[in-house]
């Protein structure tokens, strides 16, 4: 660490007399020279240090690459690793998507089958991000078609109405049978179908493109 006096310096000083570039190092002189004149006139000295920087402490270019990679690695892993749990958001091959609860945490069948009954309709973040019914039969299994809960008429969200054992829209009132077959209007359509499978534990949606077995006819959403 060396200690120095900055020399005062003149506006012209602070301008190359070859190039009239600018020279930092002479605006910061007499600007120091300004600060260190005015402390002793205040009574006080102004006493300049700065520290000796070896020329050849700048690192090497390949060292720098090096420290980038590792950086980079060092963040990139675990902001990989955080986007896992959203991989399910991502459609799956043939357009399926991982179906998700009420609080958007995916749907795994086992767990499901323990807490939900037979006969239960349960509304649940479908295709395209629509609400839709995930059904368990009988036998205590999972319906093999999940029932978009969109009203074929206005869209509105149908309820399942438990003690009539149909969905019934609360907007116009129109009904649809336990299957999503429409029986009262005004909607004059089905409720739409999904394909309900399970992979890996947990319960996947699908586009359903095939005959809708309910009216025997190709899907009016398709």
């Amino acid at each position: 660490m060396a200690a120095f006096t900055l020399s005062p310096s003149t506006p012209s000083q602070l301008w190359s007399s070859k190039n009239g570039v600018f020279s930092p190092t002479s605006g910061l002189m007499a600007m120091s020279a300004r600060s260190e004149t005015a402390g002793w006139e205040g009574g006080m000295k102004v006493t300049c240090q700065a520290a000796s920087i070896p020329a050849d402490h700048v690192p090497a270019m390949e060292r720098r690459k090096l420290m980038h990679l590792l950086l980079f690695g060092a963040l990139g892993l675990p902001a990989a690793g955080m986007l896992l749990p959203y991989s399910d958001f991502f459609p799956l091959k043939g357009g399926g998507i991982v179906a998700k609860d009420e609080v958007g945490n995916s749907i795994i069948a086992s767990e499901w089958l323990k807490t939900h009954v037979p006969g239960e309709k349960t509304l649940i973040l479908g295709l395209k991000g629509d609400p839709a019914y995930l059904m368990v039969e009988n036998n205590r299994t999972l319906a093999t078609y999940g029932i978009n809960a969109i009203c074929t008429h206005l869209g509105c969200i149908v309820p399942w109405n438990t003690v009539e054992k149909k969905f019934i829209c609360p907007c116009h009132g129109s009904q649809y049978n336990n299957q999503g077959t429409i029986i009262k209007g005004p909607a004059t359509l089905s409720l739409e179908l999904a394909n309900v499978d399970i992979e890996e534990d947990k319960v996947v949606f699908a586009p359903w493109t095939e005959t809708d077995f309910r009216t025997g006819d190709a899907p009016w959403w398709s």
